[in-house]
């Protein structure tokens, strides 16, 4: 119930006998909605160290529902948890460990790893809040020191200078420094060569304990030791590269070789390999070198007749070479000596083939007492090689299949040639300018 009271701001009127206010009652009815809940405890701060197993329970995140006569139910989940390390109880909000908490972890900033979680209720409309819950992590020794640094440069006198050492540790106070430095007993060169000398108590100085070393690269192991509780302990390696210096303790140039890893072993076993392929390939030229000498020694002495390639015959002559080989030279000298008198071998017969029978045979002309014209003699020789179908090259017609009893032209088997003193080549003028020179040849008659 409200009552509401009204007064007029301005007198009234003398005379009017009414009083300067009146008031009425005015009733609210008020609809309960469904409100989010929330966590009383927002930015929830814990403390525990790190290294704690899985499963452990570390704290109950609760929320609380406003509608307290609704009867909700409250669920919890994740909102955002960066490393996945924690885990919520749906129903209560208890939070345990899903993994090993570590404190040098990247998520961690300033020891401190935060966590975000919903609490929802199942109203209509369903409504959430979300609450932070903060760990606050205590370190632990976990973390073995490493040696820093990790390559250094010394000169072989051991009076010019020395490497200065320490220790990165990724712990924090009272689980570092002071740090003891040592040389292991194993191996004993390392002992015999090299020496640490304490500094304070996050440094120390490598030197050399020989008074010269050869050049060279070196393998130096240290044992660093932190002040935690338990103490830990690692043994790092440091690569030494110990060269020859000058006044001012700065490498040489030959330094600068061995200063790359490059002692005098290894330079000699180089330089072997470069003479070793340099012979290699010398004698691979001069093996080629003979090889080619020997093969155009060969060529020269391979008869240029007995060269035969793709079954293509040298004659060291054009025209292709005669095919009869057995003649009398002093028949050109006295070529009347050789006239025949050509007659046709009577009968019919394949043209194609030699005849089997008796070649006839011709009278032989008259030996003339002058020596005679040579031209006459090769006149001679070329009527007698076209009126003669025995003379080789045994030349011929092509003869074809036999076109069968049908064809009106009939079989062509039983053509024969004809010598050329049989036929009238006159003809050959009427064919025109393209066969000229062809009725010259044949058309003008045989010449004595």
């Amino acid at each position: 119930m409200l009552t509401v009271m009204v007064s007029n701001q301005a007198p009234l009127a003398s005379g009017i006998q009414m009083s300067f206010q009146s008031t009425a009652g005015v009733t609210i009815s008020v609809m309960d909605i469904n409100e989010a809940p929330y966590f009383p405890s927002n930015h929830k701060l814990i403390r525990l160290e790190e290294g704690v197993p899985t499963g452990t329970v570390l704290t109950t995140f609760s929320a609380v529902d406003p509608d307290r006569f609704m009867q909700q139910a409250v669920r919890y989940s994740k909102l955002s948890d960066p490393a996945n390390w924690l885990h919520i109880n749906a129903t209560n909000g208890q939070i345990s460990t899903a993994a090993v908490l570590d404190r040098e972890s990247l998520y961690i900033k300033n020891n401190v790893y935060e966590a975000t979680f919903l609490a929802a209720d199942n109203g209509i409309p369903p409504a959430s809040g979300t609450g932070t819950l903060q760990i606050y992590l205590i370190d632990i020794n976990d973390n073995a020191p490493e040696l820093l640094p990790k390559e250094a440069q010394v000169c072989e006198k051991p009076s010019l200078n020395a490497i200065n050492i320490t220790a990165a540790d990724a712990d924090v106070d009272p689980n570092i420094g002071p740090y003891v430095f040592e040389l292991p007993f194993v191996p004993a060169s390392v002992r015999n060569n090299w020496t640490v000398t304490r500094l304070n108590g996050d440094y120390a100085q490598l030197s050399l304990r020989v008074l010269h070393l050869e050049a060279g690269v070196y393998d130096v192991p240290i044992t660093v030791t932190d002040s935690g509780n338990p103490p830990l302990s690692h043994t790092s390696i440091i690569k030494v590269k110990v060269c020859p210096c000058d006044d001012n303790g700065d490498c040489t140039t030959l330094g600068a070789v061995a200063a790359a890893g490059l002692g005098t072993g290894a330079i000699v076993a180089i330089l072997i390999c470069i003479v070793m392929l340099l012979t290699m390939v010398l004698l691979f030229v001069v093996w080629m070198k003979r090889r080619e000498k020997e093969r155009h020694t060969k060529q020269l002495l391979i008869d240029p007749e007995d060269d035969v390639r793709d079954n293509i015959l040298k004659y060291d002559e054009e025209g292709g070479g005669e095919e009869d080989q057995d003649y009398d030279l002093s028949q050109l000298q006295q070529p009347e000596a050789m006239e025949h008198v050509l007659s046709k071998a009577p009968g019919v017969r394949r043209v194609d083939e030699r005849p089997v029978g008796a070649e006839p045979q011709y009278p032989v002309r008259p030996v003339v007492p002058h020596p005679g014209d040579i031209g006459d003699f090769i006149n001679e020789g070329l009527r007698a090689a076209d009126n003669d179908p025995t003379a080789p090259p045994y030349d011929s017609l092509l003869v074809f299949d036999y076109e069968g009893s049908g064809s009106t032209a009939g079989s062509v088997s039983s053509l024969d040639s004809s010598s050329s003193g049989d036929q009238d080549y006159d003809y050959l003028n009427d064919w025109g300018p393209r066969f000229k020179k062809l009725a010259d040849m044949y058309g003008g008659g045989e010449e004595d």
